[in-house]
C-alpha cells in the first residue's frame, strides 16, 4: 500500500478543513447547542420520561447522529467534488495509487471531521443535559462505523453531482427528513400501529436506535439488527465506488 499518497490525502483534507473550521466545525456544534436548549432544557422539563429516560437526555444521541449523518456527507462529497471541479482529479487518477488508497484518504479524513465533531457535540451536550454513556465501546463503535459509512456515501454523492447545487440536495432533502422522521426526537414506539411498521423501512432509525442503545440500553429495535443494516449500507456503498472505478463513471468521462 502507498501509505505516503494516503498520508498526502489525507492531511490535505485535514488542512483544508482547519482553514474553515467555522464553517465547518463551529456551526453545527452551535446549532446543535441550541436543539439541546430549546428540546432539551427547556421543553425536556416538562416532558414525560422517554424509555425511563429523561426527553433532554433521550435526544443526545438523535442529535449527535443528526450532526454526524448530514457532516459526513458534507465533508465526502465536498471532498472529491473539489478536484473535479477544479480538474485536478485526473492528477490523482493518474498517479501511482490505487483506487483503495485514494478512498482511503479521501474518507478516512471525512470520517476523521464527523468523529471528532460527534466528540465535542457530546462534550458540548453535558453542558446542557445530565446522560450517562451505558456501553462507551459500543458508543465509539457506532460513531466511528457510522462516520465511514456515510463519508462513503458522500464520496457518492460528490462523484454524482454535476453542479454545486446537487451537493446539497441529498443532506437537505433526504438524510435530515428522514432523521428527523427516524426517532431523534422520539420514541417510534409511541407511534400508531401502521405508522410504526412504516418507520422500520427507514434506515436512520436503526443508526439512532442502535447509538441510543449505547447511551442507555434502550432501543427500537434489536442492537444487533442495527449494526447488521449500517453493514449492510456500508457494503452496498463500496460496492458502488468499486464500480465507479472499474468504470470511470462521472471521474474520467
Amino acid at each position: 500500500m502507498n501509505l505516503y499518497a494516503v498520508r498526502a490525502i489525507y492531511l490535505f483534507e485535514m488542512h483544508r478543513w482547519a482553514r474553515t473550521v467555522v464553517q465547518s466545525l463551529a456551526t453545527p456544534v452551535i446549532t446543535t447547542s441550541l436543539y439541546f436548549i430549546v428540546f432539551g432544557s427547556a421543553i425536556g422539563r416538562r416532558m414525560p420520561l422517554v424509555d425511563g429516560v429523561s426527553y433532554g437526555a433521550f435526544i443526545v444521541p438523535g442529535l449527535i447522529m443528526l450532526s454526524i449523518l448530514t457532516e459526513s456527507i458534507a465533508n465526502g462529497s465536498f471532498g472529491i467534488y473539489m478536484p473535479r471541479f477544479a480538474g485536478t482529479v485526473y492528477e490523482v487518477l493518474s498517479a501511482p495509487i490505487s483506487a483503495f488508497e485514494i478512498v482511503l484518504g479521501y474518507v478516512g479524513a471525512a470520517a476523521s471531521k464527523s468523529v471528532v465533531l460527534g466528540l465535542i457535540i457530546l462534550g458540548t451536550a453535558r453542558l446542557f443535559v445530565p446522560f450517562s454513556v451505558g456501553h462507551p465501546l459500543a458508543m465509539a463503535a457506532f460513531l466511528v462505523l457510522t462516520s465511514v459509512t456515510f463519508s462513503l456515501f458522500g464520496f457518492l454523492t460528490g462523484v454524482w453531482a454535476d453542479g454545486w447545487e446537487k451537493l446539497s440536495i441529498i443532506p437537505m432533502m433526504v438524510v435530515t427528513p428522514l432523521t428527523f422522521l427516524g426517532g431523534s426526537f422520539y420514541s417510534i414506539a409511541m407511534l400508531p400501529g401502521v405508522w410504526r411498521q412504516v418507520a422500520l423501512f427507514n434506515p436512520v432509525v436503526y443508526l439512532v436506535s442502535g447509538f441510543r442503545w449505547s447511551f442507555y440500553g434502550v432501543s427500537d429495535v434489536g442492537v444487533g439488527l442495527s449494526l447488521l443494516m449500517t453493514l449492510a449500507f456500508l457494503l452496498a456503498c463500496l460496492i458502488a465506488v468499486s464500480w465507479i472505478f472499474r468504470t470511470g463513471w462521472r471521474l474520467k468521462t
